[in-house]
C-alpha cells in the first residue's frame, strides 16, 4: 500500500490471531481500560455509579488477521465495527459465547479461513501501529454467514448473542 490513500482490494483470510479478539474499554468514552482489572473504572470521563449508563465498561473488538491479495500476504488489524461484520455479533456477546464454548475463538478462525473479502484499508493514524486497519469489509461469497451464525449451528444451541 503507497501513500495516504486508503486502498480497497480483495483477499482471502489466511489466519486469525484468536488469542486475544478483544479489549475492554470504558462504556462511554471507549477508551482502553485494563483487562487484568474487572474493577477498574475509566479515569477520563471520571465514570462513577452516579453517574452510569448500562454498566462501567464494555468489550470491542480487536481482531489481528492474516490476508493474502492476488501480490501480498500480510497482516491487517480490524476493529470494532468492521470486525461486527465479520463475527456477526458485539465482542461481549462473543465474549459471553466463548465462555459457554471455549473454543469457540478457535473454531470462528477456522471457520473464517479461506473467506474472500473485499477490504478496504488504511494506514494507521497513531504513529506506533504497525498494521493496516480496515476500514471497510463486504464479503465477497454469496451464501457468507458472520461467524457467530455458524458456530451457534456447531454448538446447537442459540446462547450469549
Amino acid at each position: 500500500m503507497e501513500g495516504e490513500k486508503p486502498t480497497t482490494l480483495v483477499c482471502t483470510v489466511l489466519a486469525i490471531n484468536h488469542t486475544n479478539l478483544c479489549y475492554r474499554a470504558c462504556a462511554v468514552c471507549e477508551r482502553t481500560l485494563p483487562d487484568n482489572d474487572p474493577t477498574s473504572l475509566c479515569k477520563f470521563c471520571n465514570f462513577n455509579a452516579f453517574n452510569s449508563v448500562s454498566s462501567a465498561s464494555k468489550r470491542l473488538f480487536r481482531v489481528l488477521i492474516s490476508i493474502a491479495s492476488d501480490t501480498k500476504v500480510f497482516t491487517v488489524i480490524c476493529f470494532d465495527r468492521m470486525a461486527k461484520v465479520i463475527f456477526g455479533c458485539s465482542a461481549d456477546q462473543f465474549f459471553d459465547f466463548a465462555k459457554l464454548h471455549p473454543f469457540a475463538a478457535v473454531s470462528a478462525s477456522r471457520i473464517l479461513e479461506g473467506e474472500m473479502f473485499k477490504m478496504t484499508l488504511s494506514k494507521p493514524k497513531n504513529g506506533n501501529a504497525q498494521h493496516l486497519r480496515v476500514v471497510s469489509v463486504v464479503p465477497l461469497r454469496t451464501g457468507f454467514q458472520p461467524a457467530i451464525e455458524t458456530l451457534r449451528k456447531l454448538y446447537g444451541k442459540r446462547v450469549g448473542c
